[in-house]
């Protein structure tokens, strides 16, 4: 019995000491840093913690040290080694060279952008016609002038054109040559320091000035009915060549003059003069402007003297005959006149007028169905805009006393807010007013929904015009430049609601509503093959360019 019991105590020996002998490749990495070779913790005298391993005999510490450099270094060398890493260098390589040429592929085949073209700043936008005596009275005297426009320079910012034409202001009698004096101001409209002062402000607001100096604006001939081409000194009794110098020193962005074909008929060559005189004062970054006028009526005189000044800009009323001549205006007539122009252009810039002080204000001689209408074309056909104060909220002539021009209304207080002189007329309605129409929707928003757009739109600034729809009183056109947003632009003329079918390889199926003079259309896309217009609407859409 003896001899069995000291068999089995032997065995049990040899059993612990197995135990205890675990092999080094089976102990975690961490042996002999925080725990024992059986995995147990040890408290704080390095003893085996009871019930977290084996706890068979004292805690035995492990060290692992891993291959030694030599050992590394003979396994990197070994063939399957220098192989793998063959193998994955030459995959990435691989894969790198075919990312590239994908790249140079993609670059290659994709259709390049076209280069915008130069476009001075009154390529970009809209110039607003400043009637000085009507448009904001500071001093109370009952007659706008220099100073009630810098008061009014906020609102004037806020319709988002590009300049403001404000005169004429010089000193003139009627009729009376030797009574003008171009580079002086009319004490009525102010001082130089007013001036001074107002060029500053519209500055601060990113607006540019031009200055009228049409010589005799308050008699019957434009220019006196000088002969320029006389040799006896009598040409140069305006000394418009020296009004134009001291305003462009003073630092005007250009300059206006109406009756230019009084002028082209005696010395086309001045015309050429006060153009390369202007220029003279523009820089690469500070370009001036040269406009010049007529109020002429007939459309084919219109196109004649068009022809023959070579100016900046040329300011007339054509479009105010196009959608006068008749009731409603006839589509095909309207196209027809509308690239008429923009061909006898040529590589001149257009631009596009229908109201002024030698004609009033649009709201008193278009049909009122058609104002938004009209607003929707002068900023959509290719060209600059031209837009006469009040026109952005439908002022109309008859709101004044003995056939002058009407103040214009900013609130609903006495007088509308022009003057604080007591006066006998009564307080316009709120929604006649700037202040009543600064919210959607109303005739000033959507004027200055359109004049953004115009400002931040390459298709709208420069791009193709192409008509593409004239039946009834319908007409359409689009305006596309190269990978920028397209826009077509549909006009009702009619007092009736029309149905438009448009099928054009040019046109998707479906566009975008961008605006729409008519406040009750909602925005969305709208099909082209069957589109209701409502009577007077002028819609603008968007599609987008597809390769």
């Amino acid at each position: 019995m003896s001899s069995e019991a000291g068999m089995k105590d032997a065995e049990l020996g040899l059993k612990e000491v197995e135990l205890n002998e675990v092999d080094q490749e089976k102990l975690p990495m961490t042996a002999g840093l925080a725990g024992d070779t059986n995995g147990a913790v040890k408290g704080e005298k390095g003893e085996a913690t009871p019930g977290s391993g084996l706890g068979v005999g004292p805690a035995t510490p492990a060290k692992f040290t891993g291959l030694s450099k030599d050992e590394l270094l003979a396994v990197a060398s070994s063939p399957a080694w220098v192989r793998s890493r063959w193998l994955l260098l030459t995959l990435f390589w691989l894969a790198w060279l075919a990312m590239l040429a994908g790249a140079v592929v993609i670059i290659v085949q994709a259709p390049r952008c076209r280069p915008l073209p130069p476009s001075p700043w009154w390529q970009r936008g809209g110039l607003y016609r400043i009637h000085s005596p009507a448009f904001q009275d500071s001093d109370g005297d009952g007659e706008g002038d220099l100073a009630g426009v810098s008061q009014r320079m906020e609102e004037v910012a806020a319709l988002k054109v590009k300049g403001i034409i404000i005169g004429p202001i010089h000193q003139n009698v009627a009729d009376v040559v030797n009574e003008t004096r171009l580079n002086k101001i009319d004490s009525t409209f102010g001082t130089l320091e007013q001036m001074e002062k107002l060029l500053e402000v519209a500055r601060r607001k990113g607006l540019k000035v031009i200055l009228d100096l049409t010589p005799n604006y308050k008699g019957k001939q434009k220019w006196f009915g000088i002969n320029f081409n006389r040799t006896d000194g009598g040409q140069d009794v305006l000394k418009e060549k020296e009004a134009f110098q001291f305003w462009l020193k003073m630092g005007v962005d250009g300059l206006s003059v109406s009756g230019i074909e009084e002028v082209l008929t005696s010395a086309p060559h001045r015309v050429i003069e006060w153009q390369n005189l202007t220029k003279n004062f523009s820089g690469d970054d500070d370009p001036r402007i040269f406009i010049a006028g007529t109020a002429i009526s007939e459309n084919e005189e219109i196109l004649q003297l068009l022809n023959r000044s070579d100016t900046d800009l040329f300011f007339s009323y054509y479009l105010r005959q196009i959608l006068l001549a008749s009731k409603p205006p006839v589509a095909r007539s309207v196209q027809q006149s509308v690239e008429n122009y923009i061909e006898n252009c040529g590589k001149s810039w257009p631009s596009w007028a229908l109201s002024g002080y030698e004609m009033g204000h649009m709201a008193s001689s278009i049909q009122q169905h058609l104002h938004g209408l009209v607003h929707m074309m002068l900023f959509t056909l290719p060209g600059t805009p031209f837009i006469y104060y009040g026109d952005e909220i439908g002022l109309e002539d008859n709101q004044v006393n003995k056939g002058n021009a009407p103040w214009m209304l900013w609130n609903n207080s006495a007088n509308g807010g022009f003057t604080s002189k007591p006066s006998f007329r009564e307080a316009p309605l709120l929604n006649q007013t700037v202040q009543g129409q600064k919210s959607s929707p109303s005739p000033l928003s959507l004027f200055k929904k359109l004049s953004l757009l115009k400002i931040k739109e390459r298709s709208l600034q420069f791009g193709e015009f192409q008509s593409v729809y004239s039946k009834g009183n319908v007409y359409g056109y689009t305006r596309v430049w190269d990978q920028s947003d397209r826009f077509l632009v549909l006009v009702n003329l009619d007092t009736q609601s029309a149905v438009v079918s448009l099928v054009d390889s040019s046109l998707p199926a479906k566009a975008s509503i961008e605006l729409s003079s008519n406040t009750e259309r909602s925005e969305g896309q709208i099909s082209l093959t069957d589109l209701h217009l409502n009577a007077g609407e002028g819609l603008l859409l968007n599609f987008p360019y597809v390769a």
